[in-house]
């Protein structure tokens, strides 16, 4: 690959603070510009899309989509830059799906919870905010990687009210919640998804209070593969700041799985999936 394509691949790599959706909008956009400037040969755009596709597992949403381009690529090879820029529509219409049902089922005055830092999440706030829907909203730091200060900033753009918390304080604030909203890196094939480590605990909490918890997820992250199968990424330990010793060991997984179970359902741009409260076997 020329340096152009190993850049954009690094990029992929190395962003540990968007979300999925945002950060596949971002590569595919970025990808259709470099195909349009550089028009490589069909193998070595073939080599650049299997890595692009492979770089980031713990984010299907990020595959699937490239899994799109290389079938239309196929369709149309004289044009693959198009090919990627129908894909980039595809997905956000997905989008703007998921925020039409989400937007109906939340009454105005609520407060919302959510962990971590989802682009479709925080594009939901934006439309509440057009639409002057008063909110107000409690946010998890969402360590190690901080991404809910991020999110934090972008409310306080917004005009909402936001509540800043550490992880450790979920079980505390989450009483206060009319509704807890996250979004979803991966939807599993045994009723199971993946997001931001922590998020289990915080439908654990919501569960046993009694807050209803919707997960945010298009059809994108819909994955063959298992709570058993998947791969969840691990980041480098250095962000834990961890003392030196030699009988100690950092770990720095950023995702984990949480079952349906859990959860009050799903939001896709299909419409509304209810689970039962009951675990599923």
């Amino acid at each position: 690959m020329d340096a152009q394509a190993e850049a954009l691949l690094s990029a992929l790599r190395s962003d540990h603070q968007s979300g999925a959706t945002e950060l596949a909008l971002k590569t595919l956009r970025d990808l259709a510009d470099y195909l349009d400037q550089t028009r490589p040969l069909s193998s070595e755009r073939a080599a650049l899309l299997n890595a692009l596709r492979t770089a980031r597992p713990s984010m299907v949403v990020i595959g699937s989509a490239i899994e799109k381009v290389e079938a239309r690529c196929l369709e149309q090879p004289e044009h693959p830059d198009e090919a990627v820029r129908s894909v980039l529509r595809q997905l956000e219409q997905a989008t703007d799906g998921i925020l039409d049902h989400a937007v109906a089922r939340i009454p105005d005055g609520a407060i919302i919870m959510t962990h971590s830092a989802s682009s479709v999440v925080l594009k939901l706030f934006q439309r509440l905010a057009s639409e002057k829907r008063p909110v107000s909203v409690i946010c998890t730091q969402s360590s190690p990687g901080l991404e809910g200060h991020g999110l934090a900033r972008e409310l306080d753009d917004l005009n909402i009210p936001v509540t800043l918390i550490t992880d450790a304080q979920m079980a505390l604030f989450v009483d206060q919640a009319d509704l807890v909203i996250t979004g979803c890196d991966c939807w599993l094939a045994d009723h199971h998804f993946v997001n931001k480590a922590g998020t289990r605990l915080l439908a654990l909490a919501a569960r046993e209070r009694g807050v209803p918890f919707w997960v945010l997820a298009d059809s994108f992250r819909d994955s063959p593969d298992t709570s058993k199968t998947v791969i969840l990424e691990e980041m480098p330990g250095e962000e834990l700041q961890a003392p030196e010793g030699s009988c100690i060991t950092p770990r720095n997984i950023y995702f984990e799985t949480v079952p349906e179970s859990l959860i009050s359902g799903r939001i896709s741009e299909q419409g509304v999936s209810s689970f039962p409260a009951g675990a599923r076997p």
